[in-house]
């Protein structure tokens, strides 16, 4: 008897300590749940958007203990799409991301700070143009839960804004379009 209540105690807390531990997740870009997107300011009179479409990464999450979270996320910088093709052209040469001499662009964090209920301050280093910065994302839990083919999602949106000439990028394109919005919204799928 002291033997099962024993072993029942021992499984207890082991099952009750895996929940409480930081789960991993893909983010599922195959699916198309998931997107690196941004915008600047044309010349102070419109907003042009833009996507990465090729991407990939990982992060875990806690719920319970935040801080405990990471992400790690690497972009194929030749990937970038503005829906015009001499734009997109202009954006992959020298002048811009130079993605031959820089095929990638990758955020890794190095803390998670909770901000309130769902929401965190991601700060990592994020690569872009073979320059190195930390960068502070804002970032929000969509939601959480079971999807329709057996598994465990969940999913983020954050934004962070980005001076151009502090990744090496000095085309002057005027003074309204100096800093770059980018905006993140990944859906993981639990491992």
């Amino acid at each position: 008897m002291l033997k099962k209540t024993l072993a029942a105690l021992v499984l207890g807390a082991s099952v009750l300590a895996s929940q409480a531990m930081a789960a991993d997740y893909v983010i599922d870009t195959k699916g198309q749940h998931a997107f690196v997107n941004f915008k600047i300011s044309h010349l102070g009179y419109s907003w042009l958007y833009g996507t990465f479409r090729d991407f990939s990464g990982t992060f875990s999450f806690d719920e319970q203990n935040p801080e405990a979270s990471k992400v790690a996320v690497t972009i194929q910088t030749k990937s970038v799409d503005t829906n015009h093709a001499e734009r997109d052209k202009h954006l992959r040469s020298d002048d811009f991301l130079s993605v031959d001499k820089h095929p990638t662009a990758t955020f890794e964090s190095t803390s998670v700070k909770s901000t309130g209920e769902g929401t965190a301050d991601i700060t990592g280093n994020l690569t872009l143009n073979g320059v190195t910065k930390p960068v502070v994302i804002k970032a929000r839990l969509l939601g959480e839960g079971q999807d329709p083919w057996g598994g465990y999602r969940a999913g983020f949106e954050g934004s962070t804004t980005l001076q151009l000439k502090d990744f090496g990028i000095d085309k002057d394109l005027g003074p309204a379009s100096q800093s770059i919005e980018l905006i993140l919204s990944v859906e993981g799928v639990r491992q």
